[in-house]
């Protein structure tokens, strides 16, 4: 069996590999000229626990890089799905893009799954359509189904194998056979439903979490203002056998809890209430970090900016993935406020993407005095022990160092 798999990025390439590895016939396509080449000359485009030699595996099986659409059974597509700022709602113009591509070259009785996380009915609205336009009967000439992503950038090997699976389809027989297809990594629950059940569901579960972490983030500012410790808080009432509240932090990055919400603001905006403040309280946590930093900047007599140092660029801690970045939204809000100057590190970026940016640890600890810490790498806990003559203001909670200013 022939699976095209359309977008390599962190979602389509783990996904292209697993299925590779496993014996299937793989082929990975993505428009990213650069990214096909490297693909081909063996190397990865970014990096990844396992996923190494997850690559040198699916390399001594079939698995082949283009920039083309080729005809197969079925095709997995994994594009990114952003959301338009105004209305919130889903942008799914590279989704669209993609089956129209695909639609040319699609044998009869293909299947078009769908792994991008979408909102609630994008496949009624948008893919039915384009595949009804062009000429093709759903359920006959072309079958459709979803099965959205379920992994974590950071164990994303382990988790593909490890994590319960939803697959939504019209037929239950395509999507048995999706089921028996995905079950050969997948060693978890892979439940077959509906499409829109499916939809709803994957919006629901980063949803539930961008809440979560909005109730923290709430707590952390009530905390700071009555002098209490919110992490003790929260562990003591996590004791509780049916609280689990996660941790507060300077705001919710990645392309999952920070946009997935917005769909249902967007397509349920009289309904959402608790969702849209959540969404709120979340993007407004980098404003309350850097009026944090100005309150410790005033404590410790501190006036130039240029002496506060950033740690962490990335969204989440011991991965590259800068999406949705709570330090990038950071340094935005600092633009807006013509505040220029602060200094930056991350150990997991080694290339520029922001102004005053430190490749060296070294270096970057003797320019400054104030040390925010953004993510919770481990880098900075093996290294704590260089921090003993600044003052540190820890976003993560991260550091046991005493005098440590916490959110």
């Amino acid at each position: 069996m022939k699976i095209n798999v359309i977008g390599l990025g962190y979602i389509g390439l783990p996904t292209a590999l697993m299925f590779a590895s496993n014996g299937m016939r793989i082929v990975g396509t993505d428009s990213n000229n650069d990214l096909i080449i490297r693909l081909n000359l063996g190397k990865l485009t970014f990096d990844e626990k396992g996923l190494e030699e997850l690559f040198q595996q699916a390399l001594e099986h079939q698995i082949s890089f283009t920039n083309e659409y080729e005809p197969s059974e079925i095709y997995i597509i994994a594009v990114p799905t952003p959301y338009i700022k105004k209305s919130k709602q889903i942008d799914p113009k590279h989704v669209i893009s993609a089956v129209q591509s695909v639609l040319k070259v699609a044998p009869p009785g293909a299947i078009i799954v769908i792994e991008s996380t979408v909102s609630p009915g994008t496949i009624d609205r948008y893919i039915r359509p384009v595949i009804r336009e062009s000429g093709f009967e759903i359920g006959k000439d072309i079958h459709l189904a979803h099965a959205p992503e379920r992994i974590l950038p950071g164990n994303m090997v382990f988790e593909l194998t490890h994590n319960s699976r939803t697959i939504g389809s019209d037929d239950q027989t395509i999507g048995e056979c999706l089921k028996k297809i995905y079950s050969s990594f997948c060693k978890a629950e892979i439940v077959v439903t509906d499409i829109k059940t499916a939809e709803m569901t994957k919006v629901v579960e980063n949803t539930y979490r961008d809440i979560n972490i909005a109730f923290a983030n709430e707590l952390a500012k009530i905390c700071n203002r009555d002098h209490m410790d919110v992490y003790e808080i929260i562990k003591i009432a996590n004791k509780h056998p049916r609280v689990n509240i996660l941790q507060p932090g300077p705001g919710v990055g990645g392309h999952c809890i920070s946009v997935d919400p917005w769909f249902l603001v967007g397509d349920y905006p009289d309904l959402v209430n608790i969702i849209l403040t959540a969404r709120n309280i979340n993007d407004e946590m980098p404003e309350y970090v850097l009026r944090r930093i100005r309150e410790i900047m005033k404590a410790n007599g501190i006036k130039d900016i240029s002496r506060i140092g950033l740690y962490g660029l990335t969204y989440k801690e011991d991965v590259e993935d800068t999406r949705e970045s709570p330090t990038l939204q950071l340094l935005e809000k600092m633009d807006e406020h013509l505040a220029f100057g602060i200094k930056s590190y991350d150990p997991f970026i080694q290339y520029t993407i922001v102004e005053n940016q430190y490749f060296d640890f070294d270096d970057f600890l003797s320019e400054i005095d104030l040390i925010v810490v953004l993510v919770a790498h481990s880098h900075i806990k093996e290294n704590s022990h260089k921090l003993k003559n600044k003052i540190i203001f820890d976003t993560r909670n991260t550091l046991s160092v005493h005098g440590t200013y916490k959110l």
